[in-house]
């Protein structure tokens, strides 16, 4: 199927193929069904992306088709439909709760009213809070709370593109933003409102000097938003960052751990 994939996508006139649009939408089906994933973390703790995935996900949209969707009284006219079965997939849907077709969801997650975006791959025991969003391909671990209002940002384009990344036993506060395929890794803490772009200045502040990171928040890490000088031709001006304020213990115990650091650090969920 790769290799379909990557010919339609060098010469799109194969689109009109029947053999293509069948590998196409064989690949969608297997990252529904958690078969396939965008990307996936390695022995090194690096997460490879798979381009080629990426690309079918881009090429499905020109082989579908409008069509209206009714739901009870609600209607949706989409090419891309609704993600079914969820009783025996083993995952808690609250009414309000979307998921796109070719997202995965796996058992024992929960959905309260949020939105997942195609190519998404959400884990066990996660909870995908009151109006968060996860944008295509983003990766969330398993354990993970996105609370209300958070919005993890899609990575579709370039192909190349890592997705964004939020790795197991993670909190992201309310309100928080994370986009452009930045990487949150295991069981770091994100108060809200930190707002997080492959630009942002993420900045530790727990040794002596400042250390500036960007793209990517170290394990265990407790951030909360912050803002640093610059100098503009017009003078001085505040710029919004994301401080490093400590670091969240191990513990055996992740929801015990999470209340005493945020108890400790006084951060805001």
């Amino acid at each position: 199927m790769q290799e379909i994939i990557e010919s339609a996508w060098d010469d799109r006139s194969l689109l009109q193929n029947w053999e293509v649009k069948k590998a196409i939408r064989e690949v969608i089906a297997a990252l529904d069904a958690g078969e396939l994933r965008v990307a996936e973390p390695q022995a090194d703790g690096i997460w490879l992306t798979h381009e080629w995935l990426k690309k079918a996900i881009l090429l499905y949209f020109p082989i579908q088709e409008m069509q209206t969707m009714e739901v009870g009284p609600f209607e949706f006219h989409d090419k891309i439909p609704l993600k079914k079965g969820f009783e025996e997939k083993g995952v808690r849907v609250v009414p309000q709760a979307l998921a796109r077709y070719g997202s995965f969801i796996e058992k024992g997650a929960i959905l309260m009213p949020s939105y997942v975006n195609i190519g998404a791959w959400v884990g066990s025991g996660t909870m995908v809070d009151t109006w968060a969003t996860v944008g295509s391909c983003a990766q969330i671990g398993r354990n993970v709370h996105l609370a209300g209002g958070v919005g993890i940002g899609g990575v579709l384009e370039p192909p190349q593109a890592t997705p964004t990344i939020i790795e197991d036993d993670c909190f992201i506060g309310s309100r928080c933003i994370v986009v452009e395929g930045v990487h949150v890794e295991r069981e770091a803490v994100l108060g809200a409102n930190v707002v997080l772009t492959q630009s942002t200045h993420i900045i530790d502040v727990t040794g002596s000097k400042p250390v500036i990171l960007k793209g990517r928040v170290p394990a265990r890490s407790v951030v909360i938003p912050g803002a640093y000088t610059k100098q503009f031709p017009a003078g001085e001006y505040q710029v919004a960052c994301a401080l490093i304020i400590g670091q969240r213990k191990e513990s055996t115990d992740k929801k015990v751990s999470l209340n005493d650091v945020l108890r400790e650090y006084q951060v805001s969920g």
